[in-house]
């Protein structure tokens, strides 16, 4: 068991991470057919990690429960990344980490609807009240013009194919070295970007991208495909994931301040209160979840 200063770390870095992502995403894809971009990191991702688990001896099991682990892992990938990248010239980058932000919210309704797993009623009001901070976002929508109906529906789907990755996996609860298991992951995902090819083969990239893009395509690789899912995967095994999921309360707001600083989206009134109201229902919905490691916190501290 790692120890606790190790998990804060790790969990910093995803957090970090995953507010740049969005902005690497949309920068990757400046200079780059869409998809393109995503097959390409998957490509370029595989043989790192292969390499990495021959440096680090990591053991990479292919039984029948580590398989299916790893495609319960692919869900996170290129499951939920294929709707993230569509939504691209629909969203700025920090309404793409917005919308990531509900995934405990769909967190809780697949666990409550699909494993039976008890909401209080204050997650119920979270829920509602994070919907209409949505809803006022999407009203929004035509007046800004990093806000997009088309965009934001891409995003709940990528968003409910991630939190369903989150339960399959635990559902599965192999025993896999984090490392082999993102590695797993990544495999499955460079299989599914395969079969994406004949679809966007007329879109193929004819000249070596810009800078920016070149640069941001590969930020996506090292840091969001290996190192995020490495530490994602370690901290799936490590600690519940309701509060894995608040990683994705801390992310948007950093997502739109580097959004802000470094690419001028700049959203408009009526979207920030609708960001605003739907990082307070994400709150609500926590509120049980921080009162309780709180109490723990102080526990242990007295002890």
């Amino acid at each position: 068991m790692p120890s606790k200063s190790n998990i804060m770390m790790t969990y910093a870095l995803l957090v970090f991470i995953w507010a740049t992502t969005p902005l690497a995403i949309v920068w990757s894809v400046s200079d780059l057919h869409l998809m393109w971009a995503l097959v390409i990191r998957f490509f370029i991702a595989l043989p790192i990690a292969i390499l990495l688990l021959l440096i680090l001896k990591i053991k990479f099991p292919v039984d029948k429960v580590a398989v299916h682990s790893y495609v319960a892992g692919s869900f996170s990938l290129i499951g939920s990344q294929i709707f993230t990248y569509a939504a691209t010239p629909y969203l700025s980058s920090g309404m793409i980490a917005l919308m990531f932000g509900l995934a405990p919210i769909m967190a809780g309704i697949i666990g409550r609807f699909g494993f039976n797993q008890k909401l209080q009623y204050l997650q119920w009001f979270g829920m509602f009240v994070a919907v209409c901070g949505l809803a006022i976002i999407c009203i929004s929508g035509g007046a800004s013009q990093h806000v997009h109906p088309i965009g934001i529906a891409l995003m709940v789907m990528s968003v409910f194919t991630y939190s369903l990755s989150i339960f399959w996996v635990k559902k599965v609860n192999a025993t896999i070295e984090p490392m082999a298991q993102a590695t797993g992951s990544i495999l499955v995902s460079t299989l599914g970007a395969i079969c994406l090819i004949p679809f966007i083969w007329q879109y193929a990239p004819t000249h070596i991208p810009e800078t920016k893009s070149l640069l941001a395509l590969i930020y996506t690789v090292v840091m969001a495909s290996l190192i995020a899912m490495f530490c994602y995967f370690k901290l799936v095994q490590n600690i519940k994931a309701t509060t894995l999921s608040l990683t994705t309360v801390m992310t948007p707001m950093l997502a739109m301040l580097f959004g802000a600083m470094l690419n001028n989206e700049y959203p408009s009134a009526t979207v920030f209160i609708g960001a605003i109201v739907l990082l307070f229902g994400l709150f609500l919905y926590f509120y049980k979840d921080l009162k309780a490691s709180r109490e723990l916190a102080r526990k242990l501290k007295h002890h």
